[in-house]
């Protein structure tokens, strides 16, 4: 039997990634009232830059089960994500107990963190995966469009690989919408149709989100 990870768990995550995220950086973040305080929730977050998961983490109203790569479960990384509830996923298959554990976080009533693009890119939605359809339209749980700007604008002089300490990054949180179109249905048509009322909504919220913004 797979064994879901317990928003007590992802509740440490959050309280590690407050701190850490307020104290090297400066989140600026809008909205965060639109996510549903309780029942199902997934965010659906751009990916432009590493540092984008433990953002959302950190400034996120309830604290998050992230799908991530396999490959970033490396070495004291693996337990410690692990740890703090975060789900390992094989991006190069269907990962049975990936969604397994994913949609046990739904019924359980916590929130799912997704990345739809699939890996790290211009952070635009330009390119959704299908799995965030199956989630929300198996799960019936709302999604809310999540917005991380500032982020992959420029590069840290101490460490190359992050943002500059002390940067503004905004995070905007959008209104819930429902993926489906009320039937239930998980045909691949359902979910092609799914999908794409997804990019829309993605895509307009990060467009608002920008000109909210200024980025």
């Amino acid at each position: 039997m797979t064994e879901v990870p317990s928003a007590r768990s992802a509740e440490v995550g959050r309280r590690i990634g407050v701190p850490l995220m307020y104290g090297l950086w400066k989140p600026r973040v809008l909205g965060a009232w639109r996510v549903p305080a309780s029942g199902p929730v997934i965010l659906a977050v751009n990916h432009s830059h590493n540092i984008d998961g433990p953002m959302v983490m950190g400034v996120a109203p309830r604290p998050t089960h992230f799908l991530i790569k396999k490959e970033a479960f490396v070495g004291p990384l693996d337990p410690f994500l692990r740890g703090i509830g975060q789900l390992k996923v094989d991006r190069t298959s269907t990962d049975r107990t990936a969604v397994t554990q994913a949609l046990g976080v739904l019924q359980n009533g916590g929130v799912l963190g997704i990345f739809p693009e699939g890996t790290r890119g211009g952070g635009d939605f330009a390119s959704l995966r299908a799995g965030l359809a199956y989630f929300a339209v198996r799960s019936g749980a709302p999604i809310v469009p999540v917005a991380v700007l500032g982020s992959s604008e420029r590069r840290g002089r101490l460490i190359k690989g992050l943002p500059p300490l002390r940067s503004r990054i905004d995070v905007v949180f959008g209104d819930p919408f429902q993926a489906g179109d009320g039937s239930g249905r998980r045909t691949r048509k359902a979910l092609d149709e799914a999908t794409a009322r997804i990019q829309k909504q993605l895509t307009e919220h990060l467009e608002n989100a920008r000109r909210s913004t200024g980025r």
